[in-house]
């Protein structure tokens, strides 16, 4: 037996949603409702589905989408190329802010218990340095909380949210900031873990009640569950080389979905290939945690 299939041999990966997503990313799971939202970056797609079998539905804007959060009054807030803009359910688009230069866009992104939406920005073709973190506030002011970044990606908070998680994908690296929950701001920067090119790039991630982060590895075909302490404690091979994201969903939050991505790939038309999929992994022995809206309207 394989190391990978020895230390995550418990855990059943399935198909939850099978598509062909360019680059499938953002899983939300909204409990009310129980709908997994998510985004086709590349294609400009915000897409929200019934795991339980139910439909999916697709709203296809005029620019790419990063990533995507409900709103406390209904509809969506989404992170995108020019900044951050508001779906409506009514399939309503507009762009509220403008915040990014014309070779900018945004990547991922998440919205922290006070409804504060977190996002990170890169240049189109990603480069050292031309990565920031933005906060936007349920008020729609956005603020730039952190600069000098590559490919930021995951976000994520500790359970007393006493710390945030940064994937900056480029450095293959994961950062860790002490956070301040009541004014939204972070400080004290420093590495949490630095992976090497076997391991592939760390993408988008979660973290679970016991405080471990579960993190995509794009281009290592496997999802990491790390400790607090930054030890690798869990390694799940999964069936595409791109895993792109991952957040806990179900009626337990027992279930931790993982979006993936065709781009890149040669692969056939028309073949079986579940690249592009939605993934289902259970038997993790652990739970996530609820998924804030965002607090504005």
């Amino acid at each position: 037996m394989s190391e990978d299939m020895a230390f995550g041999s418990s855990i059943a990966v399935d198909v939850a949603v099978r598509s062909n997503a360019r680059l499938g990313e953002g899983p939300v799971w909204d409990p009310e409702g129980e709908l997994l939202w998510r985004v086709d970056i590349l294609e400009g797609r915000v897409l929200r589905s019934r795991i339980d079998g139910g439909s999916t539905l697709s709203w296809e804007l005029p620019t790419l989408v990063g990533a995507v959060a409900p709103t406390a009054g209904g509809g969506a807030v989404v992170a995108c190329k020019e900044g951050f803009g508001r779906l409506s359910l009514g399939a309503d688009f507009e762009v509220k802010l403008r915040v990014l230069s014309p070779d900018h866009r945004m990547n991922d992104a998440k919205c922290d218990k006070s409804g504060r939406m977190w996002a990170g920005s890169m240049q189109v073709r990603p480069a050292p340095g031309e990565g920031t973190l933005h906060r936007l506030d349920p008020d729609w002011q956005s603020h730039v909380v952190c600069e000098g970044l590559s490919l930021p990606n995951g976000i994520g908070w500790s359970p007393d949210c006493k710390l945030m998680y940064l994937a900056d994908s480029l450095r293959r690296l994961i950062e860790v900031f002490d956070f301040d929950e009541d004014g939204g701001a972070v400080f004290k920067r420093r590495p949490f873990i630095q992976f090497d090119d076997a391991a592939g790039r760390p993408d988008g991630l979660c973290v679970d009640i016991s405080g471990c982060l579960w993190v995509a590895m794009w281009g290592g075909s496997r999802v990491l569950r790390i400790s607090p302490r930054g030890e690798i404690l869990t390694k799940v091979p999964m069936p595409v080389t791109q895993p792109t994201s991952c957040a806990f969903g179900g009626r337990d939050l027992d279930v931790l979905f993982v979006t993936s991505a065709r781009e890149g790939l040669h692969l056939p038309d028309g073949g079986e290939e579940a690249d592009g999929s939605v993934f289902a992994l259970t038997g993790t022995g652990t739970q996530g945690m609820n998924q804030a809206r965002f607090g504005g309207s």
